[in-house]
């Protein structure tokens, strides 16, 4: 076998490698690069593969630095089946609808204004006919059991404990087995199951997001979320979240349900703003059988977190309009997780300037986008043309990561069962570097960096 690096090397976007395995190739992933304006120019950019001579596509979870660019896959020719975990292909079906919409309509945008201008006009990276002709490709498979993707290799999934759905994916081929391990959760997240073991490599493609962070203990970070709330309420503003739609959504309504009461939960108007997240929340519902034991504990005997009393999950633009007339006692969480896109530009741009105002991440902020310069303590954003001096109250919680930490990745790595060689990707080179080094002490392993366009032998 042989492994050629096509993404997320060197930063944590774009995930896609190319495998050649018993005279077929195999494309794991396919994911969207994300950023600011300029670096998701390059998911325009040709592949650095024919798209028609890949046989099949195995996709690790969800997310859209993971699937992002597989109805482009298909719009430039190729024609195989595509492997994921059920539940990641019902969620999978969500995010590309959706991000086939946004970019149709941010293109019939730029359009108007570039036919008044009389200059060229611009097509999308992809339409929703394109999304629906690479679902319709779409195999979901349980985990745990072996399948065949193309002949002479074959392919299992193994719970990775990210978000419902991910997983690490195990394959055999050519008298030899690889490991990529997607991106792995922290152990003891809420609803999800730990990760599961892996038995043995002989490499190992492994994420290093939080090669070089540890985690805050969980049970501080819920604390120090109910500190944030009461500071929030007492301060008369509003709680303005960034959160994907899939995962990081789901724990936030998860706490907020275990300590509805002690936290005061009742007396805050939720919202869920986007237009995905009833969908979500419904194929959450619909895959319970995924969920760890304390997640279906906490169903019987509380409120259910996806449908808390005083939630309100709206769709309409007319309905995300409304939240606007609110200056206080409304807890906001809303796509993008990153702050590249989405609703919560609007909420920010109505929240950022008051000091009364919270500003919660709970995720990873990428380089270059909205949310890292937030993050990093910038005094003003510019947000549809506008330039907003920053007031609000900004608070970084790392402890509800859907990204195991250092001790995490080590760990997971411990459980292959092998010293297998390592290559790092999905991780800045900072991460990546720590992560290398602690690996070769602990366990004596071959550990190297992935680079873009790199062809590595297993």
């Amino acid at each position: 076998m042989q492994v050629q690096f096509c993404g997320a090397n060197g930063e944590v976007t774009g995930s896609s490698h190319l495998l050649q395995a018993g005279g077929h190739q195999i494309l794991l992933d396919c994911g969207m690069i994300q950023g600011n304006e300029e670096t998701e120019r390059r998911n325009a950019e040709p592949f650095p593969f024919d798209a028609s001579r890949i046989d099949a596509l195995v996709l690790s979870h969800a997310h859209i630095d993971h699937i992002g660019r597989v109805p482009l896959l298909v719009k430039r020719g190729f024609r195989g089946p595509i492997y994921a975990q059920e539940a990641t292909a019902d969620l999978a079906r969500i995010m590309l609808e959706d991000a086939a919409s946004i970019a149709e309509s941010d293109v019939a945008r730029d359009n108007r204004k570039r036919q008044q201008q009389g200059l060229p006009l611009l097509q999308p990276l992809y339409s929703r006919e394109d999304a629906r002709a690479a679902l319709a490709r779409m195999k979901p498979q349980p985990y745990d059991e072996e399948f065949e993707v193309a002949p002479g290799v074959r392919v299992r999934l193994r719970d990775a404990g990210h978000i419902l759905g991910s997983a690490a994916v195990e394959v055999w081929a050519d008298g030899r087995k690889l490991v990529f391990s997607g991106d792995i959760g922290p152990r003891g997240t809420p609803i999800l199951r730990d990760p599961a073991d892996v038995d043995g490599a002989d490499l190992v493609l492994m994420e290093s997001t939080y090669g070089n962070r540890l985690h805050r203990p969980r049970g501080d970070t819920v604390a120090e979320l109910g500190e944030l709330f009461a500071a929030a309420w007492n301060s008369g503003g509003n709680v303005v979240i960034p959160a994907f739609a899939v995962g990081r959504s789901q724990e936030l309504l998860y706490w907020m349900a275990e300590h509805y009461d002690d936290w005061g939960i009742g007396r805050f108007r939720i919202f869920l703003d986007s237009p995905m997240a009833g969908k979500v929340l419904e194929v959450y519902e619909r895959h319970a059988e995924l969920f760890d034991s304390e997640a279906r504990a906490l169903w019987a005997r509380r409120p259910n977190p996806l449908r808390l009393p005083n939630l309100q999950v709206t769709e309409s633009v007319a309905e995300s309009q409304a939240i606007n007339a609110l200056h206080g006692g409304a807890i906001i969480i809303a796509g993008s997780g990153m702050c590249n896109g989405g609703r919560i530009r609007h909420h920010l741009r109505q929240n950022l300037g008051r000091r009364n105002a919270h500003v919660l991440f709970v995720g990873y902020q990428a380089e270059g986008t909205l949310g890292r310069l937030l993050v990093d303590g910038v005094k003003k954003v510019k947000l549809f043309g506008e330039v907003i001096e920053v007031h609000a109250q900004r608070h970084t919680v790392g402890g509800l990561s859907a990204h195991a930490d250092q001790a995490g990745l080590l760990d997971w790595y411990g459980r292959t069962g092998g010293r297998a060689p390592v290559w790092l990707v999905h991780g800045e080179d900072l991460a990546r570097e720590a992560l290398a080094e602690r690996l070769r002490q602990r366990y004596g392993s071959k550990v190297q960096l992935s680079r873009p366009g790199m062809t590595v032998t297993v």
